[in-house]
């Protein structure tokens, strides 16, 4: 239930990142920087939520990491979507 918790929240941020891109750009190249932008971001949340989860909740690395490419690469996935609409 944390993944799907984390993954969702991945989704908002990137909705987010999307708003204000719209916001203060408003154009196509402006919300694909705001998508790219995302990418660095999540990365830097997915690996601090894999570190919580070795340090403190006591999970293995090697059954956290396989979790944390998955919460990595579900959003950063749905960001190169964008990209790649946006782009067109």
């Amino acid at each position: 239930m944390h993944m799907a918790m984390v993954i969702g929240g991945g989704i908002v941020l990137l909705g987010l990142f999307l708003l204000f891109g719209r916001l203060w750009g408003g154009t196509g190249p402006d919300l694909s920087l705001a998508a790219k932008l995302f990418v660095p971001v999540w990365l830097v949340i997915a690996l601090v939520n894999m570190w919580v989860g070795v340090t403190e909740a006591g999970y293995p690395l090697r059954d956290e990491l396989p979790i944390s490419i998955i919460v990595l690469l579900v959003p950063a996935a749905l960001a190169g979507l964008v990209i790649w609409r946006l782009a067109k």
